[in-house]
């Protein structure tokens, strides 16, 4: 009966959402509700909604103070050098700019952490996007792969991490296996960059900019509405930005201070340094305001969602009737049964969810197989390209305010590529052994 129940629910809220019946924050919040009356959790639902609140609240504020940071460094001008040097390089080919944002973000998103690797490819690209009049998607989807790989996949990233302690793996042995799966994850993302780069560059043609007269009228009307006006720029502060920058990173790579709290703290000091008014800081929080509540209100929403998931119980239920149903003639192909399965089960599931509770149930029933506990690890975060796409991922919700699309529209956009993705990855791990 759950297992019924937590699929029909999943099903139930993709559709509403895929197809704009309900906005993301609505199908979050009446779906799960409605699935746990009917499941007869009806005294439980309250609890169940403040305990996905209360686990989510952290991610909330730290996407709401990063947005306020990010947004006025860009105000700033911050990384206008950068847009420059940029035009210079790529001379205005789309292909060039595609496929430079994904090195860019793969460069990025080596640290581990997805919010930090959208901050700043994001921040750095989306004005260049503009200006040149490319699909914002194109960057959303780029950036969103190259996080799920080098985030996903390394083991000081998220998923990797808890696969590891999950299972009390060596890291070094899960590691190494996976490199040659990485690199074609890699590679992957380069010839998603190069494809829809290509198909912007037949749309656009190669865009060349001989004055910035020009420049300004290559910039679309919703480029206008997104790039600071002259009077906010600090050309003159632009150093002291640029540390203020590079002291909050590696103060959040080394984890010297909750994320939150480093980011608040970057707020206030990057507002007080380049506005030192107060009714200027007003004006440019008002400004960021609408982007920072609208992603804040969806992570609170995916708590909901995630917090009756799993106090249903209904997480459990998928993921032994999964395991009940496997056929014991695919028990020598189980490894990629489970990175096939790990597309789906990370999209509807977070990744504590899937690692600490999924994960462990599947290992178990792989050894019956003969599959071995590193194995598996390895296949279970061969899915995370899809799992990216998943509303419950809070980098995620980051990006779509940041690029200022819909969620459905960026997993419309990015699904096949981020499924070519997973798959590419699956058959490069089973002829390099890696999970067989």
């Amino acid at each position: 009966m759950l297992t019924f129940l937590g699929i029909s629910m999943v099903i139930v809220f993709t559709y509403l959402m895929m197809s704009k019946r309900l906005s993301p924050v609505a199908a979050l919040t009446i779906v799960p509700i409605v699935f746990a009356l009917l499941g007869g959790f009806g005294s439980q639902i309250g609890e169940m909604m403040l305990d996905g609140l209360k686990v989510v609240a952290p991610s909330a504020a730290l996407l709401l103070f990063a947005i306020l940071f990010f947004g006025i460094l860009i105000d700033a001008g911050l990384f206008d050098p950068l847009i420059r040097t940029m035009l210079k390089i790529v001379k205005g080919d789309p292909v060039k700019i595609a496929v430079g944002s994904a090195v860019i973000a793969m460069t990025v998103a080596l640290d581990g952490d997805g919010t930090t690797t959208h901050m700043i490819t994001i921040s750095a690209m989306l004005p260049l996007y503009l200006r040149l009049g490319m699909n914002p998607l194109i960057l959303a989807t780029v950036s969103l792969l190259s996080v799920s790989i080098m985030s996903g996949m390394t083991p000081w990233g998220g998923p990797a991490t808890r696969a590891i302690a999950s299972l009390h793996l060596d890291a070094n042995e899960f590691f190494i296996g996976i490199v040659p799966t990485m690199l074609a994850g890699m590679l992957s993302i380069l010839f998603t960059a190069y494809m829809l780069g290509r198909r912007e560059r037949k749309r656009l043609g190669v865009i060349t900019m001989k004055a910035a007269s020009e420049m300004k009228s290559a910039i679309s009307e919703a480029a206008v509405t997104s790039i600071a006006h002259d009077n906010l720029k600090r050309p003159n502060l632009r150093w002291l930005n640029l540390i203020l920058t590079i002291t909050v990173m590696v103060i959040l790579i080394m984890g010297l201070i909750p994320i939150p709290v480093l980011f608040l703290i970057g707020f206030v000091l990057a507002s007080i340094i380049n506005y030192p008014n107060i009714e200027q800081q007003r004006e440019r929080i008002m400004a960021h305001a609408g982007n920072a509540i609208m992603v804040v209100t969806l992570v609170f929403a995916a708590g909901i969602f995630t917090g009756i998931f799993s106090g249903t119980k209904m997480v459990d239920a998928i993921a032994n009737s999964l395991v009940a149903i496997i056929p014991e003639s695919l028990g020598s192909f189980f490894p990629i049964v489970v990175a096939l399965t790990s597309m789906p089960f990370t999209f509807i599931l977070s990744n504590d969810a899937y690692y600490f509770g999924v994960l462990p149930i599947l290992a178990e029933a792989g050894t019956s197989y003969g599959a071995t506990a590193v194995e598996i690890a390895r296949a279970s975060v061969l899915g995370q390209p899809i799992h990216f796409l998943s509303p419950l991922v809070a980098s995620t919700l980051l990006l779509v305010g940041m690029v200022k699309k819909d969620l459905g529209e960026i997993q419309k956009y990015a699904f096949v590529w981020a499924l070519i993705c997973s798959l590419v990855m699956i058959v490069i791990s089973v002829i390099t052994g890696a999970i067989i």
